[in-house]
């Protein structure tokens, strides 16, 4: 009869927990959008006036972040 009654506090005991985790996580997301929202706010983020040159720049970039990559790990 006492087991019984363990498994039930035990289960109460793990939805109670559960429903706290949550909640706990709820309300942090919910704080960090509204964190986001008052940081656009009051800080945009400034554009530039000059576009970017994508494309050809970046690949280049990129193979170049590759290649140092390696070369690094091939020192080793």
């Amino acid at each position: 009869m006492e087991d019984v009654n363990l498994i039930g506090e035990s289960i109460k005991f793990m939805v109670l927990g559960m429903a706290v985790v949550f909640a706990f996580l709820f309300i942090l997301i919910q704080a960090i959008k509204l964190q986001a929202k008052i940081i656009e706010k009051y800080f945009p983020e400034e554009t530039s006036a000059a576009p970017t040159p994508s494309g050809q720049s970046d690949e280049s970039q990129r193979i170049a972040a590759i290649i140092a990559a390696v070369t690094e790990f091939r020192k080793k």
